[in-house]
């Protein structure tokens, strides 16, 4: 490989008139998107834009997000793609840092991206201008190369402030090699893509090892219930990935329960716990559903369940995936017992580069990625998420791993969403506290809660509190601020 790019270009190459792409009611063949990507990187290199130089992306899903991923790889630049849903001065701080020399913007956000670059102080370049022939410059001087970084992803996980994940086309490529062997991916496969592509779920767990493959992949712009299941139904895809804001939206969509799914192979889902009530209700629809676990700085694919255990180890995040090393550590850094709880620990080809301009970054050492994730495995190496190390309450010296008590609280009916934090008290150290939003009419009280548990879970495990809100606070993917939430809740 001499760049991530020459991925496309072979394919082109082999089967130039098979479907790379469609979108919004639009074709294109590999033949034709290797032609895009070709203008695409004269047009960059004509913007005057260098190996090593950061290119951003604010937009929708489009091809031409991918079309900039590969045109860069080939200049040896690196893609950072925006969260639209950030605010102006969020945007603005995540340029900065980054040093951001060119904002390349679709045209739902043209206008506020104007001002944007020029409150940063980097050029503007509407995406359309990608397809144009550049003037001048003469041939692109290719510099892009498979050690090269080339995506730059910025997360703050559920607080903080954003760390700039670093990944080099060589890691992408492998991240699609064990996606391939997670999914299953063959050329003839088609995936249906909705989810955001400024998030590595969206564009690298099943996008980009799709074209890795020579598969063919249908991008909605962004995501919507309906028009997921009416492409499932009249597009035919094999794969899809949803996570469990989305699996809910679908669930709870009045066409579900007609809805042709019988093309799925596979529904692959992850981010974070998986209410046992969404999974049973594609089981019971003929859909396996595999997990996929990770992180923004894992490539983010680490541990996944596949097709063939799906069912008979449903709620599990899966095995170690092929070509990853996972340890499982306590607060010293040593391996845990068998069976006991650690911190989840990743080592891998497809992990990051780095964090950008953050190079003693604690949590990525000597290769190993601390995911801060708690984790147990049994003896045939299928691995159980308990939580985050952070949200583990301490509650009179016993552990209480706050999504044990969120999975049943997703499961209940008069339920919408439910978060569990620890609390401070005088004499437990801390006590669990259960916030609840109701589903809109339900009847619920916290005396009702509070018999969910009963016979389920231990007695030290009960919350000595519920709380109901009207919504829980999140960030832009979705994840439950919890520091906010505690926040909150001293506040009242």
């Amino acid at each position: 490989m001499t760049d991530l790019a020459s991925l496309i270009e072979r394919h082109a190459q082999l089967s130039p008139d098979k479907l790379a792409l469609h979108h919004e009611g639009r074709d294109i063949p590999y033949a034709q998107l290797w032609q895009r990507i070709e203008a695409a990187t004269a047009v960059l290199h004509a913007a005057g834009v260098q190996p090593g130089d950061r290119v951003a992306w604010l937009g929708l899903n489009h091809p031409d997000v991918l079309v900039l991923l590969f045109a860069l790889a080939r200049l040896g630049a690196i893609l950072l793609p925006l969260n639209y849903r950030l605010a102006t001065p969020e945007h603005t701080a995540i340029l900065a840092h980054a040093g951001v020399g060119l904002l390349v913007v679709d045209p739902t956000h043209a206008d506020a991206a104007s001002a944007l670059a020029a409150q940063a102080g980097c050029n503007f370049l509407p995406a359309g201008e990608l397809a144009g022939r550049a003037s001048g410059g003469g041939a692109p001087a290719l510099g892009g190369s498979a050690d090269a970084p080339v995506l730059l992803v910025y997360t703050s996980g559920t607080s903080g402030q954003p760390k700039g994940v670093l990944h080099s086309q060589s890691g992408l490529v492998w991240n699609c090699v064990i996606s391939t062997h997670a999914h299953d991916l063959v050329p003839g496969d088609h995936v249906l893509s909705t989810l955001p592509m400024f998030h590595v779920g969206g564009l690298c767990i099943q996008t980009l090892p799709a074209l890795h493959a020579g598969a063919s992949v249908t991008l909605h712009s962004r995501f919507d219930a309906g028009a997921w299941l009416a492409d499932v139904a009249a597009r035919r895809p094999d794969l899809s990935l949803l996570v469990p804001a989305t699996l809910r939206a679908v669930i709870e969509h009045p066409a579900f329960a007609a809805a042709d799914l019988s093309s799925l192979r596979m529904l692959a889902t992850g981010s974070s716990a998986i209410p046992s009530s969404m999974i049973a209700a594609f089981h019971a629809r003929g859909v396996p559903v595999g997990q996929v676990y990770g992180a923004t700085e894992t490539g983010p694919v680490s541990i996944y369940l596949r097709r063939e255990d799906a069912v008979q180890r449903a709620g599990s995040a899966g095995r170690a995936g092929l070509h990853i090393e996972i340890c499982l550590m306590d607060e010293q850094g040593r391996p845990v017992a068998p069976g006991q709880v650690g911190e989840v620990w990743v080592r891998g080809p497809n992990l990051l580069c780095g964090y950008w301009r953050d190079p003693e970054n604690p949590a990525f050492a000597d290769g190993w990625f601390h995911t801060g994730d708690l984790a147990r495995c049994d003896d045939a190496g299928f691995y159980e998420i308990v939580g985050r190390s952070k949200d583990m309450i301490i509650s009179g010296g016993e552990n209480v791993y706050p999504a044990e008590i969120e999975n049943l609280l997703a499961d209940c009916p008069a339920v919408l969403e439910a978060a569990v934090v620890g609390e401070p008290d005088a004499r437990w150290g801390e006590v669990v506290v259960a916030v609840v939003v109701r589903k809109p009419g339900a009847e619920l009280d916290a005396a009702q809660v509070m018999q969910l548990f009963d016979g389920r879970l231990a007695r030290f495990k009960h919350p000595k509190r519920i709380v109901f809100c009207d919504a829980l606070p999140k960030t832009a993917l979705g994840k439950v601020q919890k520091a906010g939430l505690l926040a909150s809740l001293a506040s009242q």
